[in-house]
């Protein structure tokens, strides 16, 4: 590895930080946005560290209010579903399926997806990288480099 700065306002980050930035990601796989909050909030000092944590909690926020309306809207659809009954009362009603399966499918792909951004992007942490997850990387390191 180079001993010269990676980029404009970046650095070479420590092996303390290295290994935070892990933790945040390897936590954060099974804790989901509460790891990242914490190293957020706890390791601020560390813009390598606050990078990730906050590359990482932005993540988890979005995955949870898209399964969270996901479920809200299933729930309303099943409600609304319930007040117009279909002639054949033996069949469930199609809207309700249809959004719960879309729902599901949200929640399994995020959590494949959450794993293996975990997994990834642990890697890339510690090996010093200032990688960015695809959509929100650029906006996160703007906000905690370039602030």
């Amino acid at each position: 590895m180079s001993s010269l700065a990676p980029g404009p306002g970046l650095y070479v980050p420590t092996q303390d930080e290295k290994t935070f930035a892990l933790l945040v990601y390897v936590l954060g796989i099974f804790s989901g946005f509460i790891a990242p909050l914490i190293f957020f909030l706890v390791k601020r000092d560390s813009k390598f560290v606050a990078f990730h944590a906050l590359q990482s909690l932005t993540w988890h926020i979005i995955y949870m209010v898209a399964l969270i309306g996901g479920i809200i809207i299933a729930f309303l659809s099943l409600f609304a579903s319930m007040g117009f009954p279909p002639g054949d009362h033996a069949k469930p009603p199609l809207a309700f399926f249809g959004i719960f399966g879309i729902v599901w499918l949200i929640g399994a792909g995020g959590g494949i997806v959450n794993l293996i951004l975990g997994i990834v992007y642990a890697i890339k942490s510690h090996n010093g990288e200032w990688a960015e997850f695809p959509l929100i990387g650029g906006w996160v390191l703007r906000k905690v480099v370039y602030k």
